[in-house]
């Protein structure tokens, strides 16, 4: 069986769309204001105008030349990257889409030799932390916080590179 879905590098505009699809959605989906898109922008434009080919990227799904869900891998020092990002649109969820998207992050991140992939969620999210704990990933802390326009709980993941 085929993927309904292809991952490629980022490409002009695709910066504004991951800020534009996931604002939308969060407040859709959980009442977010603008600032969550705002945090969404500002990383994404960080990671672009920081990048460094050798220890970051990301990856853009898209099903039938739709986008369709994205992720980066961000270099937070020599023995630590962060998973930021990951988003899967409505329609592809199920598909395994949000797996295989994580799954490029572990991976880019061994080869490229850091030992350590953290992560920063909201427990709401239940669908993204499912697919962090298959990962392996490990929940390592919790706090309160009012982000969004919400009274929300923060989740620090990582993963052990090197088991």
């Amino acid at each position: 069986m085929t993927q309904p879905f292809v991952l490629r590098g980022l490409q002009v505009g695709d910066i504004g769309w991951v800020a534009h699809r996931q604002g939308i959605l969060y407040a859709q989906e959980y009442g977010w204001d603008g600032t969550f898109e705002a945090l969404v922008a500002e990383i994404a434009a960080q990671f672009v105008k920081n990048l460094d080919p050798e220890k970051e990227n990301a990856w853009i799904a898209e099903c039938e030349g739709r986008v369709v869900g994205s992720v980066f891998v961000v270099k937070v020092s020599d023995t630590e990257a962060k998973l930021r990002l990951l988003y899967v649109e409505p329609e592809m969820r199920g598909t395994g889409l949000g797996r295989r998207l994580t799954h490029e992050c572990i991976a880019f991140a061994k080869a490229r030799g850091y030992q350590k992939l953290t992560l920063w969620t909201n427990d709401i999210l239940h669908a993204a932390r499912r697919i962090y704990q298959t990962a392996g990933f490990v929940l390592l802390s919790e706090e309160k916080h009012h982000s969004f326009g919400h009274d929300l709980v923060g989740q620090y993941w990582a993963l052990d590179l090197n088991i």
